[in-house]
């Protein structure tokens, strides 16, 4: 359930709001107020999913109650109004829409659908944070798994199935198989994620995952080229040489794989 705070100084308002809202399966109303003290209350002890905030209300209008409760314990808003002119200030202070009065049922299902849908997204990516927090609580020390937002879609990738890294300005590309993923961070955030038994950092823009090293081909200067089984070859910078040799010094399964090559 939606559960939706309704914010309207004026009775008749309210009141064909709240009829309209009752006709959904998935609405719960599960409150209404007729000022801005009251409504910053009513937020902050309801926590609704969903407010419908009138802009001009006594004490405190509607722009004055989003300043005092604050984004982070903002619901999504929908703000109603007699005048349109206040649409764009709506929108400035992040309202996922606007009524105007009187309200219209079309229009009311409209505003309703996309906070459907805005509010399912934010579950969703509370529900991944909260999955991902878990995994690495009762998981080991490094990451076994990255959470990825891609194309709408939330993708939890297994850090075994990456094969390589690199840095791509303020990004860095994660290739897993034919799959290639961009993630808003750098290469040293992401690379104290790893399991440093398993990951190899040969560049200064380079991460490889040394089960999909094939071979190492030394190209002179110290220097190698690192070919992986998928055909691509990356750069073993000379200065990250001696990583790569206490990796082959220490005594861990990717560490003898390597050695036998």
């Amino acid at each position: 359930m939606i559960r939706t705070l309704i914010a309207e100084d004026e009775p008749v308002a309210r009141e064909r709001l709240r009829t309209l809202l009752t006709q959904e399966e998935d609405i719960q109303v599960i409150g209404d107020c007729k000022d801005g003290e009251e409504t910053i209350n009513a937020v902050r002890a309801l926590k609704p999913d969903l407010l419908f905030l009138d802009v001009e209300m006594p004490n405190v209008n509607g722009f004055g109650v989003l300043d005092e409760v604050g984004p982070d314990a903002c619901p999504v808003v929908i703000f109603t109004t007699a005048y349109d002119h206040y649409a764009v200030k709506a929108f400035d202070m992040h309202a996922l829409d606007y009524l105007l009065k009187p309200f219209d049922e079309t229009r009311l299902k409209q505003a309703l659908n996309r906070a459907r849908t805005h509010i399912q997204r934010s579950e969703n990516e509370q529900l991944a944070h909260r999955l991902f927090n878990l995994l690495q609580d009762v998981g080991p020390k490094f990451a076994d798994r990255l959470v990825i937002r891609s194309g709408g879609r939330i993708v939890f990738l297994k850090t075994r199935e990456i094969d390589w890294i690199e840095a791509a300005g303020n990004y860095v590309q994660i290739h897993s198989g034919e799959h290639c993923h961009l993630v808003r961070e750098t290469m040293n955030s992401m690379e104290s994620k790893l399991d440093t038994s398993m990951f190899l950092r040969i560049h200064r823009s380079i991460i490889v995952n040394v089960e999909s090293i094939k071979e190492l081909e030394p190209c002179g200067n110290g220097e190698y080229i690192v070919q992986l089984y998928n055909g691509k070859g990356l750069s073993l910078s000379r200065s990250f040489r001696d990583r790569l040799d206490q990796l082959l010094g220490s005594d861990t399964p990717a560490s003898k794989r390597i050695r036998a090559i």
